[in-house]
């Protein structure tokens, strides 16, 4: 099934139409690629959306790229397909044809450079688009449901197939570099990420590989995550111990299993983000775990591996169907060893489904 993108650029627009607003510019990124499909390199030569609350739009890319665009169908799209030659001013091609609009917004990772360019040119400040774009992207469609739990199976097959190449003797990185090639091998078209974090690594959450040797008995925690060629993101946590754990460790992590499931089971459409966070919280502070568990519950995912709605104290937005997000909690004991439990889930009209469905008990190889 085909993505409507000009279905997404008409709702930008009209949430544009809503507001002050009159264009919104966006570059290279995974606002782009949600928009138009089109993923383009990040340059120092601007490649720049524009999109006016009137509906119309065009992409302005540099001439060398042009063929790329025109691959990828931008003009099919209803866009107008601008390029620029390298001793030519994007930026004035740009708003030749856009205006200069009246507070006009930039999605927010823009490089500084560009944002600085589309102002100068303007003559105005700019205001950041971010809430405007996550309040339209976090929603997901059926179809990208399916594009999640598709990445969630992929995912899980690299976890399943964990004991060909994690055991003692090896380091973690030659235990990453298997997995990453077992990530591509599973469907995925690039790795994001390979944490292989064994013994006190563990109790860094976002552990570099490293050349320290897996030893026996040690908690070995493994987030993997990579992107599929629709552009989607899978991301799990398993942990794995090669041999006999350390007794405290396997009671610590009988404490974080029931914390994960607290937050699973509390996860529903009318429930504040906040409250899937203290749903696993207060399990890990009445086992006295409170102070080692470091960081929010969970995050939004999609195009991104980190997007809205965040799962973190403080953040009141009710749960819909269509969001999707991990389920992360875990401890770290500083010199000692780590463990962290994450699912994705995507919310339906009453409850939950995971993306993630090995085991979550702790695999001993």
């Amino acid at each position: 099934m085909k993505v409507d993108y000009p279905a997404r650029i008409a709702q930008v627009a009209s949430s544009l139409a809503s507001t002050q607003h009159e264009v919104i510019f966006i570059t290279p990124g995974a606002d782009l690629r949600y928009l138009t499909g089109y993923d383009a390199l990040p340059l120092e030569r601007l490649t720049c959306l524009a999109v006016r609350s009137d509906g119309r739009s065009w992409l302005i890319v540099p001439t060398l790229e042009k063929p790329s665009a025109l691959a990828h169908g931008v003009p099919e799209l209803g866009i107008e397909l601008l390029d620029w030659q390298e001793t030519q001013n994007a930026y004035q091609i740009l708003l030749a044809q856009v205006g200069k609009p009246k507070n006009p917004l930039v999605n927010n990772l823009m490089w500084v450079e560009k944002a600085f360019g589309i102002r100068d040119e303007i003559g105005s400040e700019l205001q950041l688009a971010g809430k405007l774009l996550s309040d339209i992207r976090e929603f997901k469609s059926p179809q990208e449901i399916d594009y999640l739990h598709d990445a969630g199976r992929a995912i899980d097959e690299v976890h399943s197939n964990m004991h060909l190449w994690l055991r003692p003797g090896r380091t973690e990185r030659e235990v990453g570099k298997d997995i990453a090639e077992a990530i591509l091998a599973s469907g995925h078209a690039k790795v994001d990420f390979v944490i292989v974090a064994s013994g006190p690594n563990g109790a860094s959450p976002h552990h570099e590989l490293s050349d320290r040797v897996i030893a026996a008995g040690e908690p070995v925690v493994v987030d993997i995550g990579g992107t599929m060629p629709n552009g989607y993101c899978s991301d799990c946590t398993r942990m794995y111990v090669c041999g006999e754990p350390p007794a405290q460790y396997l009671e610590h992590y009988e404490v974080l299993l029931s914390a994960q499931e607290a937050a699973r089971a509390h996860a529903k459409p009318g429930v504040t983000c906040e409250s899937v966070d203290s749903a696993a919280r207060e399990v890990l502070v009445a086992a006295g775990l409170g102070e080692q568990f470091i960081h929010r519950t969970g995050h939004g995912i999609g195009m991104e591996t980190h997007e809205e709605p965040y799962i973190v104290t403080g953040n009141t937005r009710l749960l819909e169907p269509g969001h999707a997000f991990s389920i992360e909690p875990g401890f770290y004991f500083a010199g000692k060893y780590g463990a962290r439990i994450e699912d994705i889930v995507t919310c339906t009209s009453d409850g939950i489904l995971s993306a993630n469905n090995t085991s979550r008990e702790l695999v001993i190889l």
